[in-house]
């Protein structure tokens, strides 16, 4: 990937890094946002953490439903370390300026795993069809080999999209420093450009439909068929059991792509820079959390993997 370290453009002075306007908007709060997301954060490294520790050392959980939730944990993680570590440190008053480079590479591992992470859920959603609407064929068409494609696919696509964004954004001009957020997302870097953006914007909205409204329509045309696969089961019971094997998984998507919507899909003038940040918070601090919180309190595989791990260790 290729940036340009320094832009010039015609009677505009050179711009070699940026700094983030954060929430100066919540001068007064600022040191009890510190507080809740330093909490938050915690709480999600630790959740994401045990999660992918579980799922490794329990074979009980060594399923294709897993390997794809360990992944999306995996991704979480890292995905946050890009972003709230100089968030919490703005808060305070520690924050330095980030270099273009710096902003670019925070700009593309954000971009790559974001989309990464949209396309994980619906690798996730393909196997819950599996398992419901095909379960003698589950373990021949979700095998290792398709599993990890599906991985590697997703892994893939945000990687070739976060290298075109990145490569399109960083070749503007930039006149001003002052990033109007509190990361190197897409939309408030080019605003700082000196020229017409009009086909950056143009680009972000076209990339944002297809890496949104595609996995989130394959999610959809999963559960229409779950759905009609449930209602055909006899027993109430069993139908309650199929549900809740979707139940985790369907909660996540709906706030994730919920989140992910708002966040890309609205127009661009629609909100004020106050609620883009509650909005971007959502789906960089809110989120992240949702994983560990939805898959260990809502799901009794995975505490019982829990236990029987602690046990081992204490044993």
């Amino acid at each position: 990937m290729l940036v340009r370290s320094s832009m010039r453009t015609a009677n505009h002075t050179e711009v070699r890094e940026f700094t983030f306007q954060g929430f100066s908007n919540f001068q007064e709060h600022q040191l009890t946002l510190f507080v809740v997301f330093l909490a938050l954060y915690i709480l999600t490294l630790a959740g994401n953490v045990i999660i992918v520790t579980v799922i490794s050392a329990d074979h009980h959980l060594h399923t294709p439903m897993y390997f794809f939730l360990s992944m999306l944990s995996a991704s979480e993680t890292v995905y946050t370390l890009i972003i709230i570590p100089k968030m919490l440190c703005n808060l305070v008053g520690l924050s330095q300026p980030i270099s273009l480079a710096g902003c670019a590479t925070q700009m593309f591992f954000f971009i790559t795993l974001a989309i990464n992470n949209c396309f994980l859920l619906a690798a996730m959603g393909y196997d819950r069809y599996v398992a419901i609407c095909n379960p003698l064929r589950y373990t021949i068409m979700m095998n290792k080999r398709v599993c990890i494609q599906l991985v590697w696919g997703a892994c893939s696509i945000g990687l070739i999209v976060a290298m075109t964004q990145v490569s399109a954004v960083f070749r503007l001009p930039f006149c001003t420093t002052k990033v109007a957020h509190f990361f190197c997302d897409i939309r408030p870097v080019m605003k700082l450009s000196c020229i017409d953006t009009t086909v950056n914007e143009i680009l972000t909205l076209i990339i944002s439909v297809l890496v949104i409204l595609v996995p989130m329509g394959l999610v959809f045309i999963s559960y229409i068929l779950i759905i009609s696969t449930i209602l055909k089961i006899a027993s109430a019971e069993g139908r309650k059991k199929a549900f809740a094997t979707c139940a985790s998984h369907l909660t996540v998507v709906i706030v994730h792509y919920g989140c992910a919507s708002i966040a890309y899909l609205k127009p661009k003038s629609e909100n004020t820079m106050d609620q883009d940040q509650l909005i971007s918070v959502t789906y960089t601090v809110i989120t992240p959390l949702l994983n560990p919180v939805v898959y260990t309190l809502r799901n009794k595989e995975v505490k019982d993997a829990l236990l029987r791990v602690i046990g081992r260790k204490l044993s």
